[in-house]
């Protein structure tokens, strides 16, 4: 597909090996291959582990496919989403993860090819599904959506200031035409924008874009029921390690982490535990683990990552 080398720069390579720790022949499984970086990284420093890989993406796994051919039956990957994990590792008779790795949100390839049309860099037809085969491509949900759940959409999952204005024109636009392609819709919200032909400014369709591909592709839910998943799927002293790249994955990241290390949930007002609730893991990370200074000027991909990890009890 296109001209673009799956090649991936793995982020926060060495804050993934100390807070996932893989040992010698673990199991541990890598949700969201990419460019395979980080399950590569994983396999060298654990002599004779095996690593289960999924992605939603068939370029991925195409690619992980080559990249990992040397390490032979220690690999086995598959076309699947993350939050699936309970169900591959059913199939393929494995009980339990000594690690979990989910490095969230779309890969440089995806980015880096035209026609998947995740950016507005380049003209491309409006699409934005990680999996090509399966959903709804961004362009029927801006020729489609109501203008009304188009404005919500674009504050919620963008937290676009401009949300109702922009969602305004595009319901002018699309009744002149129909918006097919990235540029069409970022030359739009340029135009609708206070300010949006500043050159020195953030593009003003970035919100925009992230926000479509967020629910194109179910990404929130699925790192909700993912990150919920991978917990259950570890053994005790299991490690699952969680890479977002936005606030809004952060934050259900460090939500959903908060609530699983939790113990007594018994009203404060009550002067002995009735619950007897146990928490399942011990947080590893308090505040979230960012890139140095170095790796950022190497990988600008790294600026916005932000690693959390949980051991299992």
């Amino acid at each position: 597909m296109g001209s673009v080398s799956f090649s991936h720069l793995p982020v926060l390579p060495d804050e993934v090996l100390y807070w996932l720790s893989p040992q010698a022949d673990g199991i541990y499984l890598d949700g969201t291959l990419g460019g395979a970086g980080h399950a590569k990284l994983i396999l060298d420093r654990a002599p004779g582990s095996k690593l289960i890989g999924i992605d939603r993406d068939p370029a991925a796994i195409s690619h992980a496919q080559e990249v990992l051919a040397s390490y032979g039956d220690r690999v086995s990957l598959h076309h699947s989403d993350f939050d699936q994990a309970a169900e591959l590792l059913a199939q393929l008779g494995i009980d339990g993860l000594d690690g979990m790795l989910l490095d969230l949100g779309v890969s440089s390839y995806q980015l880096d090819t035209p026609e998947r049309g995740f950016s507005f860099r380049h003209d491309a037809p409006l699409d934005m599904r990680m999996n090509p085969e399966a959903g709804i491509a961004a362009a029927e949900v801006v020729n489609q959506m109501d203008e009304a759940q188009l404005r919500q959409l674009f504050f919620d999952y963008g937290e676009e200031r401009y949300s109702r204005r922009i969602a305004a024109r595009i319901a002018v636009q699309r009744e002149q035409r129909p918006i097919t392609t990235t540029t069409q819709l970022a030359d739009l919200v340029r135009e609708a924008v206070p300010g949006g032909n500043r050159p020195d400014r953030i593009h003003p369709a970035t919100r925009i874009f992230q926000a479509l591909r967020i629910y194109v592709n179910d990404e929130l839910d699925q790192v909700r029921r993912g990150v919920s998943a991978g917990i259950d799927l570890l053994k005790p002293g299991g490690r699952l390690v969680v890479i977002s790249f936005h606030s809004l994955e952060d934050r259900i990241v460090k939500q959903l982490f908060r609530a699983r290390a939790q113990g007594c949930i018994c009203p404060p007002r009550l002067p002995v535990c009735q619950c007897r609730h146990q928490p399942d893991v011990v947080l590893l990370t308090r505040k979230g683990v960012k890139a140095t200074a170095t790796e950022i000027e190497m990988n600008q991909r790294s600026r916005s990552a932000i690693l959390r990890a949980v051991q299992r009890c």
